[in-house]
């Protein structure tokens, strides 16, 4: 049987070509009479594990998704032969005190930051910010093995058990990755912001740096708030923070869509079962790198656009006009209302807020997140609506995807930084890569899914009985669709498992209601609900 849903055939295995695999194995099969009538015919090619294996999770949705998890022959030995680059004409940030914030568990340090007041007496109180990025086009030369394998993937992803990277550990974990006191080259941007957080000018450089310190997020607040470190470190991080809240100074101008949904993460034991899920915790310290990411994004399309530079955006259209229709009459009947016209974020950001004093952010965001078009990757710029920006490109994380690749290509090129930069032949590709690249995100982000719901299901098969709190997520003429708030596991409720009367759906109000009580059930509600069967 395919674990491809979408495989609507099974196959037969004759005698002599099940090679060594046992009735639930999990196997790669070839087929046999393609062309041929009758029962389609294989022959195991291999096999991939057994179904009661938990690390079959994510091999089903890698397989099921087409997501390719072994690097050719040819791309190894491109990355394997390999070398750092000499210090040539790079600027020399080595004595920079640069350092790595990131996850505790980060295996690729993609970024570095460093902070310091602006000593330019025209610019009193304002700051000199330096985000550095990988120097990942130095290495992935462009139509090179490596260049065509990491846009065949497009992006990195990432599973519960595992990350499929776009590029080989060589490159992604060692040459690529800026570590603690190790010369690593980079694109950097140097940028100079006001007082208030307004960026006044920047500009592009390939350098060499060495980062002075590996920190985690919790290790940047501890820090922050007076936790031990060396005077030096100390130094370095007060001045990222006074950057910071120099920036948050703009960012409450701007009123970028603040949606803050919970983000979980599913930790897995010793044995690769599921010990438990946590919700992240945000700390000022993922804001700040946040917020220095976007600055560098935003300078990197201004500068390539300046430069007349073709490149690819990342774009987030303003939600379809028709669904904000039916948000507005939808938020009307929990009594919330939205402005007539064009709608900005800062609309959406005032309903949340009520939202949140009403104790109901979370149904509210989840409306709100439901009006949204996705972002995309585009070489025509309609700006970013979330971000409110108007115009906005991927730099920050070459390692892990595609789109920022090619933006360090163009600045290479545009600024004469040396070899590697963007080839004719690429520019013209450019609207095609942004549409495959696109595409593969998606592909990523629902491979990322399946597997995490296997994981969660497999966790949840032994609470079968149990009454957990949940919140409707989707409501259809069959069921209710709801997540679980301690694990953000998915489950349905089909209509005759509601209660004890009849329900009819309104879809309008997005919810289903009680033909005698009158009773409602409706979107983004909170619910008490009880596992009456868990499937991984």
């Amino acid at each position: 049987e395919p674990v491809e849903r979408r495989a609507r055939d099974s196959f037969t295995i004759e005698k002599g070509d099940e090679g060594s695999a046992k009735d639930g194995d999990l196997v790669w099969i070839e087929t046999k009479n393609a062309r041929g009538y009758g029962p389609k015919k294989g022959r195991v090619r291999s096999i991939a594990g057994h179904i009661d294996d938990k690390h079959a999770f994510s091999l089903i949705a890698l397989a099921n998704h087409g997501i390719p998890t072994e690097f050719p022959n040819a791309v190894i030995a491109e990355a394997e032969k390999a070398k750092l680059p000499p210090l040539g004409d790079r600027t020399d940030l080595r004595d920079t005190p640069l350092i790595t914030i990131d996850p505790a568990d980060a295996k690729d340090h993609d970024d570095a930051v460093f902070a310091a007041p602006d000593d330019d007496p025209e610019n009193p109180g304002g700051f000199r910010i330096i985000v550095a990025i990988a120097d990942v086009s130095w290495f992935v030369k462009p139509d090179s093995a490596l260049d065509k394998e990491a846009l065949k993937r497009g992006n990195s992803t990432y599973l519960p058990d595992r990350v499929v990277p776009m590029l080989p550990e060589r490159l992604s974990n060692d040459l690529c990755s800026l570590r603690a006191d190790e010369d690593r080259p980079c694109l950097a941007v140097e940028m100079i912001i006001t007082a208030g957080g307004v960026k006044k000018r920047h500009r592009f450089m390939r350098a060499m740096m060495r980062s002075h310190a590996k920190l985690a997020y919790e290790e940047a607040q501890e820090i922050s708030d007076g936790g031990p470190a060396s005077a030096a470190l100390k130094e370095v991080v007060k001045n990222l923070y006074a950057a910071f809240n120099a920036r948050m100074q703009e960012r409450k101008k701007r009123a970028p869509l603040d949606l803050d949904l919970p983000e979980r993460k599913i930790i897995l034991d010793d044995n690769g079962d599921v010990e438990k899920v946590v919700k992240r915790e945000r700390f000022d310290a993922h804001r700040m790198i946040e917020e220095f990411m976007i600055l560098a994004n935003v300078a990197a399309a201004e500068a390539l656009e300046r430069a007349k530079t073709p490149l690819i955006y990342r774009v987030h259209d303003e939600p379809d006009p028709e669904k904000i229709e039916a948000t507005r009459d939808y938020l009307d009947t929990l009594d919330y209302s939205l402005t007539k016209g064009a709608v900005r974020p800062a609309n959406f950001n005032q309903l949340l807020k009520i939202a949140g004093e009403r104790d109901q952010k979370e149904m509210v965001s989840e409306v709100v997140l439901r009006s949204q078009r996705q972002a995309i990757y585009d070489t025509e710029n309609v700006g970013h609506f979330g971000l409110n920006l108007g115009r906005y490109a991927h730099f920050t994380s070459p390692i892990r995807r595609y789109a920022d690749l090619t933006v360090h290509r163009g600045l290479v090129k545009a600024f004469k930084l040396g070899a590697n930069g963007q080839t004719e032949k690429e520019a013209k590709a450019l609207f095609k890569i942004a549409e495959d690249i696109s595409d593969l995100e998606r592909r990523s982000i629902a491979a990322e899914r399946e597997s995490a719901d296997r994981y969660l299901a497999g966790y949840l098969e032994e609470k079968v009985g149990a009454e957990f709190d949940a919140r409707i997520r989707g409501v259809t003429k069959f069921g209710l669709f709801v997540m679980l708030d301690e694990s953000g596991a998915d489950g349905f409720i089909p209509m005759r498992a509601i209660g004890s009367e009849r329900f009819r759906f309104e879809e309008k109000e997005h919810a289903v209601i009680g033909e005698s009580t009158g009773g409602v059930f409706r979107l983004g509600q909170a619910v008490k609900v009880k596992l009456a069967e868990a499937a991984p």
